[in-house]
């Protein structure tokens, strides 16, 4: 069972996300992606590694509900990978980068 968050609707994503007392590390993904499919088991392995401290969230691109979520954060191409924290985005990167660069990302939303 993985610890990721699959987050489905803007109302999830508000209360897994955005009112978040972690910082979370947000995938913006698509079932046939390749570039998100080598992502999938880097955050399941990230999301294990941080419990406790940080969050990993997955949000489905291609599921209608997640759309004005998209849409709202400007998600024109996938991966999409932002750290959100207290609501915030502190950081952002389009395009697979790899584990260091995820967890690097979750590192600056811990403030390390």
């Amino acid at each position: 069972m993985s610890d990721v968050l699959y987050i489905s609707g803007a109302e999830q994503f508000e209360a897994e996300v955005l009112s978040s007392e972690q910082p979370v590390l947000v995938d913006f993904y698509a079932e046939w992606c390749g570039p998100c499919k080598l992502a999938a088991p880097i955050m399941d392995t990230l999301a294990v590694e941080y419990q406790g401290k940080a969050a990993v969230a997955k949000i489905d691109v291609d599921d209608p509900q997640n759309r004005d979520i998209a849409m709202k954060y400007g998600v024109m191409s996938i991966p999409t990978v932002f750290t959100i924290k207290d609501g915030e985005i502190v950081d952002k990167n389009i395009g697979f980068i790899g584990e260091d660069g995820y967890r690097q990302m979750i590192e600056k939303g811990l403030g390390e």
